[in-house]
């Protein structure tokens, strides 16, 4: 067989042919960012095949994705000049379910058995929590499923997982899995944790398997390394066998995934494993330009855990990196999107050409805003879009109640946010009801005392649904949105339902703070005055960018991802936006030292998705829950020279008071102690910042209703509120809120 293309004829250069013509005994390559390494791993399966003479039957190539497995299968295909026939290319998960069907009975299974997804491994968690007595209230079933599966992924046994419990979740969740087996056996089904697990219990406990899979597999190949957790890496160990012709492709600087059990020690320890092995480093990129990569190589070389490798860039000089302060998340989310609209104009580059990144999902509502306000298309990818995630659409449930309760969709919703015991059949009785008496769902559940057909505990629960409803509404008439959001949350108790989700309940609880953050800025936009009901603008606005026009993956738009979901993409201009501490790098990770190195290893990874420009953005000052907290500058970045990028800030920063308000909490020098930035806590100078003395009879003036006379004061900080009789009669008296009313003194 001819190999077209063979590595003979392909351009490599020096590092990535030592790779490719690699002959017998382990192989690791440290491939890194943009430096080829899939052109690596194919041209190497390649040779292996044609020029050593190895049929395709006897190579196993596994990954970590069914798309990245499909194109290595096309190009090797390609370089092959035809299919390569009999080869095993797949995710783990999907060559551990072929090894599962052929060997089902060795696992109490048959050939035909199932694999349950999420949903159904939830739906018997449920059950078994169920009958073993561990109440829902206490333990979300989420969290217990997720205890499950970290411990699957770990290859910790039941038994021993129930005798390592210690905390109140473990122990709960030790009770459901060592209950769970018999159930899936006798399901004949496999959760998708099991793929990993059964494969390695199958060649763990019989040397047959073991014999004949090291026997088949003359070559092993692996794609994404630095991403195995414990169960991929004995699996890879295992199937090896003694030969040890295992290649594995990887880079320990782009290990991200920790918290989902992957383990960066099993690259950092690849010798040990495998004594002898040959270890080649792909240092040229052929991506970013000098000015990225030079920063990239600054950033992660302060990690103390690597093997260390520096990038090179094959490419011409380019643009500066461009490192911008911005006054507060808003003006930074506007700065991002001024910048693409100038751009656009003056360089002709396309929407699609852009990718804004940032650390959390929460973080994309005032970008999507700012480029929506400004007609520039955008995708939201690896999420869903900020107004339609389930926390918010929840809490809009609750708002739309508030602001009209005779909406009958508001308030289903609203009585499963959190669950209190109303089931279809009570709420199917109530719209019989409601209809025949031609009112509200909310008006019927007023009555629902009187029904005998509905149960006591029903009947209670809808009597505090009304309650709640009724408090809400009258809260509505004079609250802030921000505040009514909040005294929802804990009136409610949905904040502490969230939380007891465990990890995604925590990612979902600052989507709600962002939320919040939008709830404040509506009574911005509004001018602060009260009479406008800030509620109903915000919900109108909400319900618009619920509407908006999904766009497709081909779209040309902005993308808007997490940095997390940007890993293995690339972008001719990115930005990376919320660069402070406690959000990049989060707040827990500065007393978790692997983890700060993970959240390195991150920023690592969204410099170098940039191949012609890179724009660093922060702010000065950002909103949790309502609240302005002072930013600082990301630790990440302090250390790095002046020299790699170019700092800038906003026009809004440079002409704003506020930011010597911030000024002393927002600089820090390399090497001072890291303030641990507060959550969803108000600043202890807020009062200070937002409520400048007034005395009654000051003149004062409005950027929209012009000059007036302040003639009563009333609250104290955020809370303070204003009358003032305007001297434009069209205008005439407006009870203002000071902290977001803009007011200046006409004497200042």
């Amino acid at each position: 067989m001819r190999l077209r293309g063979s590595s003979g004829d392909v351009t490599l250069n020096a590092a990535q042919r030592a790779a490719v013509e690699h002959g017998s005994g382990p192989l690791l390559v440290l491939a890194g960012a943009g430096s080829g390494k899939t052109r690596v791993l194919t041209a190497r399966v390649a040779r292996v095949v044609d020029a050593l003479g190895v049929s395709p039957h006897r190579v196993l190539a596994v990954t970590f994705t069914n798309k990245a497995a499909g194109e290595m299968r096309e190009r090797i295909a390609r370089l092959l000049g035809a299919e390569p026939r009999g080869m095993w290319i797949g995710t783990f998960h999907g060559i551990g379910a072929r090894m599962l069907r052929l060997h089902a009975d060795r696992v109490g299974r048959t050939a035909e058995y199932t694999i349950y997804d999420e949903d159904d491994t939830l739906a018997v968690v449920r059950r078994l929590m169920d009958r073993e007595k561990v109440s829902v209230k206490d333990f979300a079933p989420k969290a217990i499923a997720a205890a499950i599966s970290d411990a699957k992924n770990a290859l910790v046994p039941p038994p021993e997982y129930a005798q390592l419990a210690l905390t109140p979740l473990a122990k709960a969740a030790a009770s459901v899995f060592v209950a769970m087996e018999p159930v899936l056996r006798a399901a004949n089904a496999v959760s998708f944790d099991d793929l990993l697990v059964l494969p390695v219990q199958l060649l763990r406990e019989h040397d047959d398997l073991r014999a004949h899979y090291a026997a088949r597999f003359e070559h092993l190949l692996v794609d994404e390394y630095q991403d195995t957790n414990h169960a991929q890496y004995e699996f890879v160990r295992l199937m090896a066998g003694p030969q040890g012709n295992v290649a594995v492709v990887g880079d320990d600087d782009q290990s991200i995934y920790g918290w989902r059990g992957a383990d960066v020690r099993n690259i950092l320890d690849f010798e040990r494993d495998y004594p002898g092995a040959r270890v080649v480093r792909l240092e040229e990129n052929y991506r970013s330009t000098p000015a990225i990569l030079a920063l990239a190589n600054v950033v992660i070389a302060q990690n103390a855990e690597r093997r260390g490798k520096t990038l090179r860039a094959t490419r011409a000089d380019g643009e500066t990196v461009t490192l911008l302060k911005t006054l507060d998340d808003r003006d930074e989310a506007d700065a991002i999107a001024e910048m693409i609209e100038t751009r656009r104009m003056n360089l002709r580059e396309r929407p699609a050409e852009f990718a804004v990144l940032y650390r959390t999902n929460a973080q994309s509502r005032s970008l999507e805003e700012s480029l929506r306000r400004r007609s520039i298309p955008y995708r939201l990818v690896g999420a869903v879009r900020f107004y339609d995630r389930r926390e918010v659409r929840d809490l809009l449930a609750w708002l739309r109640l508030s602001a009209n309760p005779a909406d009958d969709e508001a308030f289903r919703r609203a009585i499963t946010a959190p669950r209190r015991g109303i089931g279809e059949s009570t709420v199917g009785l109530l719209a019989e009801l409601a209809r025949a008496q031609g009112v509200a769902l909310l008006e019927m559940a007023r009555r629902a005392g009187d029904l005998e057909a509905v149960r006591p505990a029903a009947r209670q629960a809808l009597a505090d649904v009304v309650r709640l409803a009724d408090r809400f509404r009258a809260s509505a008439a004079d609250a802030s949105v921000d505040r009514l959001v909040v005294e929802i949350l804990k009136a409610t108790g949905y904040d502490e339902a969230l939380r007891a989700e465990g990890p995604e309940g925590h990612d979902r609880l600052d989507n709600v703070r962002a939320m919040v953050e939008g709830a404040a800025e509506t009574v911005v936009d509004d001018g602060g005055e009260l009479g406008l009901r800030p509620l109903d603008h915000f919900l109108q606005q909400a319900t618009l960018v619920t509407a908006a026009d999904q766009l497709g993956p081909d779209a040309d738009a902005v993308t808007l991802m997490t940095v997390h979901t940007a890993k293995g993409l690339e972008f001719p201009v990115v930005f990376i936006s919320g660069m402070e501490d406690g959000l990049f790098p989060l707040a827990r990770a500065f007393d978790d030292p692997p983890m700060l190195e993970e959240e390195r290893r991150l920023l690592y990874v969204g410099i170098t998705r940039a191949e012609r420009k890179l724009v660093l953005t922060w702010a000065m000052a950002r909103r949790r829950n309502g609240e302005l907290m002072p930013g600082i500058l990301s630790s990440f970045l302090t250390p790095v020279p002046a020299a790699h990028y170019a700092a800038e800030t906003t026009a809004k920063l440079r002409g704003s008071a506020s930011a010597f308000a911030y000024s002393s909490a927002s600089v820090r020098r390399p090497g001072a102690p890291v303030a641990r930035p507060a959550a969803w806590v108000p600043a202890s100078d807020e009062e200070s910042q937002v409520a400048p003395r007034y005395v009654k009879g000051a003149r004062v003036r409005h950027k929209a209703f012009g000059a007036g006379t302040i003639l009563e004061l009333s609250g104290a900080g955020r809370d303070a509120k204003i009358t003032v009789e305007f001297d434009d009669e069209t205008v005439g008296r407006k009870r203002l809120v000071v902290a977001f009313a803009g007011l200046e003194r006409e004497d200042d």
